[in-house]
């Protein structure tokens, strides 16, 4: 079964969506994250993908304290990422109540670092991030292209341990004109062990179908959930029939 999982993106505290990742494209949904997370948690969602695009953008943890609020007033398992550069910076997000980092920058540009947490932590605890232009990964919030291919980065993290990442595919984020399937089916067919969960462009149920379909096996849902694309009430009983 695919587990639905709705995202919240950070800038100075305030729910916000980008579009194909570009902040001079911002849109504020809501000033408040954690009533925004209540609710996702009230329609029978379990998980929560937080992003901190102020961290992804300048390097550094920038809404620790909205995740603390989030985690201590709900139920909900979460994933946090953006900015996480350090030993200690991993440690804080643990500290503050998350279950899992997202990391993406660091393992594109240290390697052994982020292998290093890997070991220390485990695979259930460090979500590897991938952000893809074309078929090369972004970095630093997708404002740095580089030139690694995001096959062999992901075949040489699956044969080091890793065994979940998501994926975002950059030209379909925030646009609401449908998923990645040829990149995902591609990727689960050179790598049919790996838990990968698809980010960008899910703008209906019949979308997050097909990614079933394919073998996702999970899907981050952000945009089309603010637009009301999806109901948070079809997500409830998308997922009472799955269980």
């Amino acid at each position: 079964m695919i587990e639905i999982i709705p995202a919240i993106d950070l800038i100075d505290g305030k729910c916000v969506r980008l579009q194909q990742g570009d902040f001079a494209r911002k849109k504020i949904y809501s000033e408040n994250p954690l009533a925004v997370a209540e609710r996702f948690e009230s329609a029978g969602l379990k998980r929560l993908h937080i992003v901190d695009l102020d961290g992804a953008k300048s390097g550094r943890i920038a809404n620790l304290k909205t995740l603390e609020t989030i985690a201590r007033r709900t139920n909900l398992t979460i994933d946090f990422g953006g900015g996480i550069k350090t030993d200690a910076d991993i440690k804080s997000v643990f500290d503050a109540g998350a279950k899992m980092a997202g990391v993406g920058s660091v393992a594109a540009t240290d390697a052994e670092k982020f292998f290093a947490w890997l070991e220390e932590y485990g695979d259930e605890k460090i979500l590897l991030g991938a952000d893809v232009k074309g078929d090369k990964l972004a970095i630093n919030g997708w404002q740095t292209r580089t030139e690694i291919e995001i096959t062999p980065f992901l075949k040489n993290y699956f044969t080091r341990g890793g065994r979940q990442v998501f994926v975002t595919d950059i030209s379909k984020d925030g646009v609401l004109r449908g998923t990645s399937n040829e990149l995902y089916t591609k990727l689960l067919t050179e790598l049919p062990g790996l838990k990968l969960i698809a980010s960008g462009g899910a703008s209906s149920l019949k979308d997050i179908r097909e990614l079933e379909k394919i073998g996702c096996a999970g899907a981050i849902v952000g945009k089309a959930i603010y637009e009301e694309k999806i109901k948070l009430s079809e997500l409830e009983q998308f997922i009472k029939v799955k269980n």
